[in-house]
C-alpha cells in the first residue's frame, strides 16, 4: 500500500480471539497432573506450620512472647492464682472427707471381721458348727452393704442329663467319639 508521494504505510490485522478461561485450564491442568502431589504436601505443610506458629506465639509460657504478658493486668493474676488456689484447697478437703470417709468404713469391716472370728471360736468352744454361723453373717454383712438385693436364680437345667458319663461316650447324644479306620492311605 503505496501512496503517491513514496511513503508506505503499515497496516497490522490484528485477530481478534475469543479470550476464555479454556487455555489457563489446561495449562493448570497439565501442571497439576504433574506435580500434584507435590503442591499437596506443599500445602500440608504450610498449613502445619501455620499451625505451629500460632500455638507458639499465643501459649505465655514461652519466652519469645514477652508482648502477651505485659498487657496482662496485674491484679487480674491475682485474682485467677487466689481462685486457683481455693479450687485446689476445695479439691483437697473433698479428697480428704473421702479418704476419712474410707478409713472409717475399713475399721467398721475390720471389726465387723473381728466380730465374726471372736463368734466362730466361741461357738467352736461349744461345739457347734461356726460355718453355718459364718454364712449367715457373711450373708447379712453383704446385704448391709450393697444396695441392690441379688435373687438367686432357681430355675437353672443341669449342664448334662445324669446319666452322662465322658469317659464311655455314653448319654451324650448323637455326637460320640468313634476311632478312625485304621491304615495309611486315605483313600482305599
Amino acid at each position: 500500500m503505496e501512496s503517491e508521494e513514496g511513503t508506505t504505510e503499515v497496516t497490522t490485522k490484528t485477530t481478534v480471539e475469543n479470550l476464555d478461561l479454556g487455555f489457563l485450564q489446561q495449562s493448570v491442568g497439565v501442571f497439576m497432573a504433574e506435580y500434584g502431589w507435590y503442591v499437596l504436601f506443599l500445602c500440608v505443610g504450610v498449613y502445619l506450620l501455620i499451625q505451629h506458629m500460632s500455638k507458639r506465639r499465643t501459649s505465655p509460657e514461652m519466652g519469645g512472647s514477652t508482648h502477651v504478658t505485659a498487657e496482662v493486668d496485674p491484679v487480674s493474676v491475682v485474682r485467677w492464682q487466689e481462685a486457683l488456689e481455693a479450687s485446689r484447697r476445695r479439691l483437697q478437703e473433698e479428697l480428704n472427707a473421702k479418704a476419712a470417709q474410707f478409713k472409717e468404713k475399713q475399721q467398721a469391716l475390720e471389726e465387723e471381721k473381728r466380730r465374726q472370728k471372736i463368734e466362730m471360736w466361741e461357738s467352736m468352744k461349744e461345739g457347734k458348727s461356726y460355718k453355718g454361723n459364718a454364712k449367715i453373717a457373711h450373708q447379712n454383712t453383704e446385704e448391709a452393704s450393697s444396695s441392690a438385693v441379688l435373687k438367686p436364680r432357681t430355675d437353672k437345667k443341669p449342664l448334662r442329663n445324669s446319666g452322662f458319663n465322658p469317659l464311655t461316650g455314653e448319654g451324650g447324644g448323637t455326637c460320640a467319639w468313634r476311632p478312625g479306620r485304621r491304615g495309611p492311605s486315605a483313600s482305599g
